[in-house]
């Protein structure tokens, strides 16, 4: 699947967790610019400088959470496309999350299948 002119923000606190998912996007996918964050702060000011088409973000992160990140970016952009990657999010964050305009959620440890079909779903690809 060629995603070339795709941006793709890979937010998550522990880097092994975005390295997990930015490898698991690339075996899907050719192309694409991937912008990294480290924490909900960080995916908001990224997010507003870099206007990715998709961003995968963790719940439980430093300084500011994912659902917190997600209600400012939605404010910026009603039109972001924002999947939840999490492994400790309640029920009542997840929630949360979809009701603040998450558009999927994906559970840690992922399924490289998982990606596919968002990658596919999401970014247009064939």
């Amino acid at each position: 699947m060629d995603i070339t002119n795709k941006k793709i923000l890979v937010c998550d606190d522990s880097i092994l967790a975005r390295k997990q998912l930015m490898d698991a996007i690339k075996e899907e996918a050719e192309g694409g610019t991937f912008i990294e964050g480290v924490n909900g702060q960080d995916a908001v000011d990224k997010y507003k400088a870099e206007k990715p088409d998709i961003v995968f973000m963790d719940i439980v992160m430093p300084e500011k959470d994912g659902t917190t990140a997600l209600a400012e970016i939605k404010e910026f952009d009603k039109d972001a496309v924002i999947i939840i990657v999490s492994s400790v999010g309640t029920q009542e964050q997840l929630k949360k999350a979809i009701q603040l305009g998450a558009k999927d959620f994906i559970q840690k440890p992922f399924e490289k299948n998982q990606i596919k079909e968002i990658i596919e779903l999401r970014l247009g690809g064939k």
